[in-house]
């Protein structure tokens, strides 16, 4: 049997810790207003586990696609993702992580992929989001400049040297407003479902997701279901990054990165 391709570059991916013989692959998905810069420190801890190669997501329009036209819906930046996939993953058993909107487009690739009989996750792990056929759209890319920035403050998941930037702040609110579009206008119907495990994290003081909410991702698998509560608001993996890195791991079968800990 001929060895799978070696793993290639794709602008859609970004690997801040190669790993390219590593023999499993976790593919990372931002937030609304993210980019792949924002799972750098979880690529470094994971890092200390060779059996692991990260690969962060970089949607259009911000860092080095910025000269890239943003995209305003889910499935666009689904299937974005889905183009270079294959070539990156190069044939290795991979997971998805999604946190908030990334949950979204991490679903929306997992139902592209199972539709056309490619290979798919072993575990899709989504993360501070509601179940894709309950609502979530608050009008926030309605609102006007300083609507948008106001809630990327309340939310408290960008870094504030980007908010109190007003050059910085002008380059990014377009992929933000780009995203909170995606975001909010993405919803489905009781009867999209993966064949994927999936795995929901949420907070216990998120504001804009509950837990019934983070629960009913189980009707929307026919694979295992498991929810893991932990304590914080939208951004709790900011906090327990190490417990979640662990975990990110055991999905993959890789275990603990190694020299860390479980906090």
């Amino acid at each position: 049997m001929a060895p799978p391709p070696a793993p290639t570059e794709s602008p859609w991916f970004r690997r801040f810790h190669p790993r390219p013989d590593a023999p499993a692959v976790l593919v990372c998905l931002p937030y609304a207003g993210g980019s792949a810069s924002a799972y750098f420190s979880l690529s470094r801890r994971l890092s200390g586990h060779s059996g692991v190669d990260v690969l962060a997501t970089q949607y259009p329009g911000r860092q080095n696609r910025f000269t890239e036209p943003c995209l305003g819906s889910v499935p666009e930046l689904a299937r974005g993702v889905h183009e270079d996939l294959a070539r990156v993953v190069a044939g290795r058993p991979f997971a998805l992580f999604g946190h908030s909107m990334g949950a979204a487009v991490a679903f929306e690739l997992t139902r592209n992929l199972e539709r056309e009989g490619a290979a798919a996750p072993g575990t899709l792990v989504v993360s501070g989001r509601r179940a894709p056929s309950i609502g979530s759209d608050r009008g926030v890319h309605l609102r006007d400049d300083d609507g948008v920035i106001a809630e990327l403050r309340a939310l408290e998941g960008t870094d504030t040297r980007v908010l109190d930037e007003p050059e910085l702040l002008s380059l990014a609110l377009p992929s933000v407003r780009a995203d909170y579009t995606a975001a909010e206008t993405y919803r489905t119907g009781p009867d999209a479902v993966v064949h994927t495990d999936v795995v929901a994290l949420t907070g216990d003081r998120d504001s804009h997701v509950d837990t019934d909410e983070a629960a009913a991702w189980r009707a929307h698998t026919t694979g295992s279901f498991d929810l893991r509560v932990f304590p914080g608001g939208h951004f709790f993996l900011n906090d327990h990054e190490a417990e979640i890195a662990v975990l990110l791991a055991g999905t993959l079968g890789a275990g603990a990165p190694a020299g860390r800990t479980r906090q």
